[in-house]
């Protein structure tokens, strides 16, 4: 599965991360991929993100593929990758502890 992952120019966050030369913070990256299990899973619990790691930036303006994979057996689990071009951006786990409450 994958959601597009795209963050435009007037993105709030662009003009301090790095002014001049803006690139997409990793928070604002991981923020997409907990909406994108979200949107399938519901409201998440309380997330542990026991493996995160940047290696490419994500400029504003690119599109991005987010690819979800649950992780068998160790309750609500995920790993994820964020792709340009088939080029890795981002990859990791998020865990949930549990469901939110309604």
């Amino acid at each position: 599965m994958a959601d597009a992952l795209l963050v435009e120019a007037t993105h709030p966050c662009l003009p301090g991360h790095f002014p001049g030369r803006p690139v997409v913070p990793g928070v604002v990256i991981l923020d997409r991929v907990v909406a994108a299990i979200e949107a399938l899973h519901g409201p998440l619990g309380a997330l542990r993100l026991p493996q995160v790691k940047f290696v490419q930036p994500l400029l504003p303006e690119q599109t991005a593929a987010i690819r979800l994979e649950p992780i068998a057996g160790q309750g609500p689990r995920w790993r994820f990758r964020v792709e340009r071009d088939g080029t890795l951006l981002a990859s990791g786990e998020i865990a949930a502890a549990s469901p939110a409450s309604a």
